[in-house]
């Protein structure tokens, strides 16, 4: 089929790729070793993944313990793969010497802190040795931040600052006390509030995890699975490369948890595919960002950030998991059928049938794929822990590629598994790392309570819509430029305080910080994920960004609805009965698919051409009965299906007027 030839040189496309992410995005930006120090540093990823698929299932290490230890191996590893400033020359033979001081060093001071801690938590009095340990280790941490993610850097530097220098003069409710320097390190090394806090602690389990089972997954031949299936799927229907990129964009992004290196992979083809069929290359770098983006808050891995999520309520994963499935399948299908109307605008057709593999046979090839993940699904529901879950899921995963002989995993792949997954988990460890010095800043400041308190003199006690919008703009601001799971955690410490003051539930606050510290992603003017999609297009980023906008308008909105009614979200309600959520969720498909209709118009061009007024009129219709169905609540059904019938009859009489006139013209 000629849209599928010629839609350009793979390997150049993955280099442009490769090329924007390292513009945009520092985690991306790393060195290449040749020679030995190639091979040393290789075993040391693999080490490194041993140890902590070791460390969680028969290490008897302390918590503190072993968090310190996780972080003995990633700075060093940040230190040695990411470069010091931007235009260094990256190919190397061996470590830069003032890298090899900062390594000594970060395995020094946190050796001294792993072998310390158990005695200073006894007396709790840090000597002038402990303090100047602990200085250098957070410049360490600062250090290797700036290489990682340098917007994270800044932001937990201004909220050291304000903890230690600042905060004390100023007057009034944000006004702090003047910390010393043992207090203030005290707080952010020693303590399991600063940087071998909850961020480390997720760093060292979940994430680490699972970033590890995504890539045994990857090397397994999953990602070639999900691409076929998505095409025996979709591929056929009108649009077809699209709904494709849709689709396999949203399932790799749930198990990655990477919105940008998402779209850099599966982006290099179905971009491409997308414009060749004919889809605006704006509009095909937007459909890839938006896909991409909402695979972090998509059942059922969520690329991590649900467990992180589970951690912070202390709740079980199966109920954050099942409070996301409706958010999240309202997104896609929103996506999905705008999609749709733009291929049916544009008079698409789908893929022809020698293009699209035949479902059974990709099935017999490749369907054994799926049982690690079945693993790993079928001992959480049993009451397992994740963690248990899933590494019992990436023991799985080797012997089930096995069963056939193009999928098998040799010791050489499962060493280039373990080697990816330790390298993919050093950017956001080392985030989750920094973030403990804001969440220790907040703590020791109030910070969070003083904010809450300050919203709620501006926009009053139970001013849920207020204090939301107020919430989801810096939720969009603090997630700009930074990791999915750091970018949660940052906006979960300030905000989910304000928006629980203002009387939403914990599971409805967590949720809406969560998506809209995601959807930053796609939100101008950083909006990484439209970067990198509109790079690899050729199109306007900022346009890109807009009409990604719009393609997520469904994530956009959901979580105002939510936050005031939780219905939709499963089982985080007391009280609420099963059918109240089904019809909750049927009548918020239907308001989703005619918000898509109305912001996307029906492709109808004698119509719109011949009553430009009434069409808009009916695209308004569409729109404010789709918002009146999304909003869970009985009355408002009723007021959207008035307004959605009217539209309805309204549509076909004008419809029906206008065909005379066109066959006539």
């Amino acid at each position: 089929m000629a849209e599928l030839d010629q839609i350009g040189n793979p390997n150049e496309l993955d280099a442009k790729a490769q090329k924007l992410m390292e513009d945009k995005d520092s985690e991306n930006r790393t060195r290449v070793f040749e020679g030995p120090m190639e091979k040393a540093l290789t075993a040391v990823l693999v080490i490194w993944a041993v140890f902590q698929i070791w460390a969680n299932t028969f290490g008897m290490l302390g918590a503190v313990k072993m968090r310190t230890a996780h972080i003995m191996f990633l700075l060093p590893l940040a230190f040695a793969l990411y470069p010091t400033y931007k235009k260094e020359r990256r190919r190397r033979r061996m470590v830069p010497a003032w890298d090899v001081v900062l390594i000594v060093l970060a395995v020094a001071c946190f050796g001294y802190i792993f072998l310390r801690y158990d005695a200073l938590s006894k007396t709790g009095r840090l000597s002038s040795v402990d303090v100047w340990i602990g200085v250098i280790s957070l410049i360490l941490v600062f250090a290797a931040a700036w290489r990682t993610s340098g917007n994270l850097a800044l932001i937990a530097l201004l909220f050291l600052s304000y903890f230690a220098v600042w905060g004390r003069y100023i007057p009034g409710t944000f006004g702090t006390s003047a910390f010393t320097l043992k207090r203030v390190i005290k707080a952010l090394v020693w303590d399991t509030n600063g940087i071998l806090g909850t961020g480390a602690g997720v760093s060292a389990t979940y994430i680490f995890v699972f970033v590890l089972f995504g890539a045994f997954l990857k090397y397994s031949g999953f990602s070639q699975f999900i691409n076929d299936i998505a095409l025996t799927l979709v591929g056929r229907s009108p649009g077809g490369p699209a709904k494709v990129a849709v689709i396999a964009s949203a399932l790799m992004g749930m198990i990655n948890g990477s919105a940008i290196a998402n779209v850099a992979t599966t982006g290099t083809i179905t971009i491409p595919l997308m414009k060749k069929t004919g889809y605006k290359k704006d509009f095909a770098a937007a459909v890839e960002a938006v896909a991409s983006t909402g695979g972090q808050f998509t059942p059922p891995i969520m690329g991590a950030v649900g467990f992180v999520m589970a951690e912070f309520m202390a709740v079980s994963y199966t109920k954050v998991m099942l409070a996301a499935a409706i958010p999240a399948f309202l997104y896609y299908l929103s996506l999905l059928y705008s999609v749709h109307l733009e291929a049916r605008r544009l008079g698409l057709s789908g893929l022809s049938p020698e293009h699209i593999p035949e479902a059974g046979k990709v099935m017999r090839e490749r369907g054994h794929l799926l049982i690690p993940l079945v693993v790993l699904m079928g001992l959480m529901f049993m009451g397992y822990t994740p963690l248990f879950s899933a590494i019992a899921a990436i023991f799985a995963t080797v012997p089930v590629s096995w069963l056939r002989r193009d999928t098998r995993m040799t010791l050489k792949t499962v060493m280039q598994a373990c080697v990816e997954g330790s390298r993919s988990a050093i950017s956001v460890g080392v985030s989750c790392i920094i973030i403990g010095v804001i969440i220790g800043s907040v703590n020791m400041t109030s910070l969070g309570l003083n904010f809450g308190n300050l919203i709620l003199k501006v926009v009053g006690e139970g001013q849920l819509f207020l204090g939301g919008l107020m919430v989801m703009i810096m939720s969009t601001i603090l997630g700009m430029g930074v990791p999915g799971v750091a970018a949660y955690v940052i906006v979960y410490v300030v905000a989910v305080p304000v928006l629980r003051a203002t009387g939403a539930t914990e599971m409805a606050a967590n949720m809406f910080c969560l998506i809209y510290a995601c959807l930053s992603n796609i939100t101008p003017p950083v909006a990484m994920s439209s970067y990198v999609a509109a790079g690899i297009a050729d199109s306007n980023m900022t346009r890109t960004s807009f009409i990604a906008m719009k393609l997520g308008v469904a994530g956009f909105i959901l979580p105002f609805f939510f936050l005031n009614n939780p219905v939709l979200l499963y089982g985080s309600a007391e009280g609420v009965a099963l059918s109240e959520t089904i019809r909750a969720f049927v009548t918020s498909s239907v308001g989703v698919l005619a918000l898509s209709a109305g912001l996307a118009g029906f492709p109808r061009e004698t119509y719109a051409a011949r009553a430009t007024a009434l069409r808009l009129l009916c695209r308004a219709m569409l729109i404010a009965g789709g918002l009146l169905f999304v909003n869970p609540t009985l009355p408002t059904d009723i007021m959207g299906v008035v307004i959605i019938g009217a539209e309805l009859a309204l549509d076909k009489l004008v419809l029906a007027r206008m065909q005379p006139i066109a066959e006539a013209a």
